[in-house]
């Protein structure tokens, strides 16, 4: 046969086609958006540009304050201990941890505008799938009337042949139509999947920002809960402050039996904290109080993102290297997975089943195994034990930077060890100032102890 029937339709159903052949196109076939959601996306897009503009320019400026606080805060440490010294480090510790609370506040109305705007988008996107669906299906169904009509009648429905090769050649086009919108329909839902999926990260982000926001609120009560107790305890007076300090050097035997708290293992005293940190340091150049920091930081982390499961938090397609490296870790030590504590999926990644003290994901752990063997003797080495779990974050600090103590360094350090190539994310800052608050104040404590083991 010289046509296919499917391509051969009477000239009247051709017209009856055209309208809907044009509004067809104007749905969407040629990716032209419709009008009525154009304005509308539009005013929103604007508004949402505008507010977005507003809190990243109020963002910037706390960013800024936090800065300079740390500056102050950096300055008086180095000075020589006095009560005014430590009021005013007390009083700069207040007002960063306020900022801070506001910094989030601000990060957390950008990412409800984040979600908004992916939400109305997500709804076009399908609003659009609807309606070039609808658009498809009366065009089959016309299709499919027409293909019932016999080749001969067809043929013989025309006045000229010339008519009927022209209507041959617009069907061909009509049919290109049709498999252009079906290639349009699965490419706008795919993106509209991704939107999705990239709607529920941010809306999992936002939730984990505010219990960071939590954390905040409780240093900044801390922060003030200490100042008033200091105050109440001098009175105000310089001399009082110096017997106060005097008194701590009395109470060493409590710094060293004082316990360590660790996520994923049970807690054990400082000093022994101090005897892991110590190892550490003799063989990475990462300093004592730095890496106590970190360690302290991630318990106080693991406590809020809580216990997870790993065949849970592991779920995920793009986890599967991390499932298949959790499992080949815990038979290595003879463990049984399900009975391993992990953490929770993080709101920055799509898997959770961070390890350890040092909250190690597996496929981490594995890369840093020989070099923890190598100091410690223990083969294979065991993330849930503290003394490895120390060797390995120190082992990860140094390739961060952080051996040497520099206070720049051990801070970019630090926001690697949380976030990797994304540590310079603004909402990031406060895991670095908790780290680098800890560590100042381990530091007095193993300064203390040595004075006194000198003597």
């Amino acid at each position: 046969m010289l046509f296919d029937s499917n391509f051969l339709k009477s000239k009247k159903i051709l017209k009856v086609l055209g309208i809907t052949f044009f509004g067809f196109f104007l749905l969407g076939v040629t990716g032209c958006p419709y009008p009525s959601f154009v304005r509308a996306e539009e005013v929103n897009a604007n508004a949402l540009s505008v507010r977005r503009a507003e809190l990243e320019r109020q963002l910037a400026q706390y960013e800024k304050q936090i800065g300079e606080l740390n500056g102050v805060i950096k300055d008086k440490q180095n000075q020589s201990a006095t009560l005014q010294r430590d009021i005013d480090i007390l009083n700069a510790n207040i007002k960063k941890a306020k900022l801070g609370i506001q910094s989030l506040d601000i990060e957390i109305n950008r990412l409800q505008g984040g979600i908004k705007e992916k939400a109305t988008l997500v709804g076009t996107l399908e609003r659009k799938i609807e309606n070039e669906n609808a658009s498809l299906s009366e065009l089959i169904r016309k299709y499919d009337e027409m293909n019932a009509e016999s080749l001969v009648t067809i043929i013989f429905g025309y006045e000229k042949i010339s008519d009927f090769f022209h209507t041959v050649d617009e069907l061909d086009s009509l049919q290109g139509a049709i498999q252009n919108s079906l290639d349009e329909i699965r490419g706008t839902k795919v993106q509209t999947e991704k939107e999705i999926d990239t709607l529920e990260v941010k809306k999992a982000e936002q939730l984990q920002i505010k219990t960071l926001q939590n954390l905040q609120k409780k240093k900044l009560e801390s922060a003030q809960k200490e100042e008033a107790d200091l105050l109440k305890k001098t009175k105000g007076q310089e001399t009082e402050y110096q017997k106060l300090l005097k008194n701590r050097q009395a109470e060493a035997s409590k710094i060293r039996s004082q316990l360590f708290l660790l996520n994923g293992s049970s807690a054990i005293p400082f000093e022994k904290a101090l005897e892991y940190a110590n190892l550490a340091y003799k063989n990475t150049g990462v300093r004592q109080a730095f890496l106590l920091g970190i360690m302290t930081e991630e318990s106080n982390l693991g406590q809020n993102v809580g216990t997870g499961d790993w065949k849970t938090d592991l779920a995920h397609a793009k986890c599967a290297t991390q499932r298949t490296a959790f499992v080949e870790i815990t038979t290595e030590l003879g463990l049984n997975p399900d009975l391993m504590p992990v953490s929770k999926k993080a709101w920055y990644g799509y898997c959770g089943g961070a390890m350890g003290p040092a909250q190690f994901i597996p496929t981490t752990w594995k890369l840093y195994k020989k070099g923890v063997t190598k100091i410690t003797g223990n083969n294979p080495p065991n993330p849930w034990n503290p003394i490895d779990a120390f060797v390995a974050s120190a082992l990860l600090l140094k390739d961060n930077g952080g051996a040497g103590g520099n206070y720049e360094k051990e801070r970019i350090a630090a926001l690697k060890y949380l976030a990797g190539s994304n540590w310079k994310t603004p909402s990031y800052a406060f895991y670095a100032d908790d780290v680098l608050g800890f560590a100042t104040k381990y530091q007095e404590q193993i300064d203390l102890l040595n004075q006194l083991a000198s003597r």
